[in-house]
């Protein structure tokens, strides 16, 4: 396991360095690194050599030396001349925030889709770093921020560097071209569709599952839950059906951080088109965390970063279990609840349905017995609220949403 030395630099005096710096920590953890000391420094301006100030990197080699750390990682993002000379003069491995979460992303990513989205951001946020980052590999063979295109890749030029980031884009294209004609299929259906969204480990993988468990369809389709940071990469995407058979589809999304790199955000992209074609966006979000409001203005600005707009939304206030405090939601509609409950899932369910089905209407159709195949049709789809059995036919009351209420007014009694 490494063991690191934590930076961060103080820009911007908005109280939240605390805030990143635990973030950075969590990441670390993520990436099962060790974490022996962190330090901070306010900075009126960057140092174009060290990015911090040249006293405060001589405090960092004391530390690392002191405590037999083997790498030391930034908050902020670091050009590759820093990096060359903060390795320089401190004598070990140092990385920038960036570097660790696209390491993380290629430690986790299993798909091949994922996997070209995180190589493809690791090569932009090479290239402008080429000669710091080259010299920094040539030192240290593998190890974090050498996953994926590693040091071989590094030894190439710009221009063939360039040429293979052309290549895995087309390849990408590729796979996202066949995940679109499998959307465009889905979107033919009338079935609503929400997208759950959030800052990582809120909980969005945990109410998939619940909402799985407790309609009790595909068990066995439950997706990877653990308390991390980007425990999984995957976007899943499951048919939920209600008691009631209102049915809706429900997609997982990455996870979101503060500062998420932009490459990354461009390069995942594609798997996040889910969420933009999506009726209604689930926002959960951990109030445990007590900077919980500052991740939700983080995920809404990352949405507006890949083209969200004018979707409703609703918040899921998640692990109240966890506080002992009053809560206050910032945002309408919304819950407060916790998840590993059932009296909690419930409260979603309840509160998705009456969103997602607002425009459902009760209405009475009169299907004639020659076209008993109908009425076999809706008590398997819809919610049937009566049945009676006339002489002109089966007299039907039940809730339609307003596309199949129009497919189907001849029968409008």
């Amino acid at each position: 396991m490494y063991k690191a030395i934590l930076v961060g630099a103080n820009l911007y005096s908005d109280g939240l360095i605390n805030y990143y710096m635990e973030e950075l920590e969590s990441l670390a953890l993520a990436r099962e690194i060790e974490v022996l000391y962190s330090i901070t420094q306010a900075l009126n301006k960057i140092s174009a050599k060290f990015y911090i100030g040249s006293g405060k990197v001589l405090e960092i080699r004391t530390f690392v030396e002191n405590l037999d750390a083997d790498i030391v990682i930034f908050n902020n993002e670091l050009s590759g001349s820093q990096i060359r000379n903060l390795e320089k003069e401190i004598g070990v491995r140092v990385i920038d925030r960036t570097l660790l979460i696209l390491d993380i992303f290629a430690s986790r990513a299993k798909t091949k889709e994922a996997m070209l989205q995180v190589e493809i951001a690791q090569l932009e946020y090479m290239l402008p770093r080429l000669s710091g980052l080259a010299e920094s590999l040539g030192r240290q063979q593998g190890g974090i921020g050498s996953r994926g295109p590693g040091e071989k890749k590094l030894e190439l030029d710009r221009r063939r560097i360039m040429s293979e980031r052309s290549r895995l884009k087309k390849e990408l294209i590729e796979i996202v071209k066949a995940r679109k004609i499998q959307r465009r299929n889905r979107t033919k259906s009338s079935i609503k569709k929400i997208a759950i969204v959030g800052y990582t480990n809120a909980g969005k993988s945990t109410l998939l599952n619940a909402l799985i468990d407790f309609t009790h369809r595909d068990i066995d389709k439950q997706v990877y839950v653990e308390d991390m940071l980007f425990a999984t990469l995957e976007t899943s995407t499951r048919h939920i059906i209600l008691n009631n058979n209102k049915e809706f589809i429900a997609t997982d999304t990455v996870g979101f951080v503060s500062n998420l790199p932009h490459n990354l955000v461009e390069s995942f992209k594609s798997t996040l088109e889910e969420i933009t074609e999506a009726d209604f966006l689930v926002h959960v979000v951990d109030t445990s965390n007590e900077f919980y409001e500052k991740q939700i203005e983080v995920t809404n600005k990352t949405l507006e970063e890949i083209g969200v707009h004018d979707i409703p939304v609703i918040y899921i206030y998640n692990k109240y279990d966890l506080i002992n405090k009053e809560i206050k939601p910032l945002h309408y509609p919304s819950v407060i609840v916790s998840l590993l409950e059932t009296e909690g899932i419930r409260k979603v369910i309840n509160i998705i349905e009456r969103e997602l089905f607002k425009d459902y209407e009760l209405v009475s159709l009169l299907i004639p017995y020659t076209e008993g195949e109908l009425v076999s049709y809706f008590n398997e789809h819809n919610h049937i609220i009566s049945q009676k059995h006339t002489n002109e036919g089966t007299l039907l009351e039940l809730e339609l949403d307003q596309r199949t209420k129009s497919k189907y007014t001849s029968y409008i009694k």
